[in-house]
């Protein structure tokens, strides 16, 4: 599994990444996310319905096997 990376080095072309974050609780959080070029921010899905914006800190390319 590659290392995390700095969220700063995402690609921000709209695929989605794996990112980690901390939640408003101060848990720390592993989720699916898209950079949205038209607000400028990073999206997750809550549940198949809900998209949450978040601030995330770090973010971890795909494996070679992925």
């Amino acid at each position: 599994m590659p290392d995390r990376q700095p969220i700063s080095t995402a690609p921000k072309d709209g695929s989605r990444v794996t990112v980690y974050w901390t939640d408003s609780d101060g848990v720390a959080n592993e989720s699916v996310a898209r950079w949205d070029r038209e607000d400028g921010s990073w999206w997750i899905f809550t549940d198949s319905n809900t998209q949450k914006k978040i601030e995330p800190t770090s973010w971890r390319p795909p494996s070679g096997g992925d």
